[in-house]
């Protein structure tokens, strides 16, 4: 099973699970929780290979999205978590789509930062030659070039430097596993669309998200449904870069949600 953390007020309390990025671990969310744990119980994961979720499998198994999604679901049920709202970064925003499609009674609404659901031609060839040198090159070199491709502006050295920080306690396979992953986001959302899908959701995304921003703004509530906000003068990892914003808009999204449901 996964890592977890849990910040629990009673078992009253709605719950929100929070899905960290490629690379990163539950210390991402060091600027929401102090402000979420006060209205909601908060279950932290760590994908395998990631933070504390060290891997026992054949060094030879293949990640993907489907079986990510499976893993956090598992946390949730050995918990006895029924239902919850779901936040993601990056990564972890791919994975709560993939619950929200193989599981859509565990979720009761998304917030899905720095959403991915696809790349650009830059960022294709990016990721082929990623793929072709992965294996050749240390790790950490590759994911410090592509934090830096991504988040390349003086705003943005904080989630650089946190995201690298977190990156190290991962090992060459592990990276190179999540890595091959990448080549499977355009197929997966293809796969995953669902325009008539009845769960509220909120991407969050950073005005200088220049690789993955101009694809959500063009396919939202075409291919899938939801409201976007996109915060100004921040990235991709904008729940560390524009923390108060990003707090302010999630926890305002949640309790609506919430309300709607129960009047409903």
């Amino acid at each position: 099973m996964l890592y977890y953390k849990t910040y629990e007020i009673s078992p009253k309390h709605e719950w929100i699970v929070m899905i960290h990025g490629l690379g990163g671990s539950s210390t991402i969310w060091y600027k929401q929780i102090k402000d979420l744990r006060k209205h909601f119980n908060l279950l932290l994961v760590e994908l395998r290979g990631h933070g504390k979720s060290f891997n026992r499998k054949t060094k030879d198994e293949r990640y993907t999205f489907t079986q990510a999604s499976k893993d956090v679901v598992e946390v949730m049920d050995h918990l006895n978590i029924k239902k919850a709202h779901f936040m993601g970064i990056s990564l972890g925003s791919i994975v709560i789509r993939n619950i929200a499609y193989s599981f859509p009674k565990k979720v009761k609404s998304m917030i899905l930062g720095g959403l991915i659901i696809g790349f650009n031609l830059r960022s294709r060839i990016l990721i082929t030659a990623g793929n072709l040198v992965k294996k050749r090159i240390p790790y950490m070199w590759l994911y410090n070039l592509f934090a830096w491709i991504m988040m390349p502006r003086k705003q943005h050295e904080e989630s650089r430097q946190l995201f690298g920080r977190e990156a190290k306690s991962m090992n060459q396979m592990e990276f190179i596993k999540w890595f091959r992953v990448t080549r499977d986001v355009d197929s997966n959302h293809q796969e995953i669309q669902n325009k008539d899908l009845d769960i509220p959701t909120l991407c969050i995304m950073g005005e200088n998200d220049y690789m993955f921003l101009p694809k959500v703004k063009k396919e939202i509530n075409h291919t899938f449904p939801g409201h976007l906000i996109v915060i100004k003068e921040s990235g991709h990892v904008c729940n560390v870069e524009a923390h108060e914003h990003f707090n302010e808009v999630s926890l305002d999204f949640i309790r609506t949600s919430s309300e709607n449901q129960i009047a409903g």
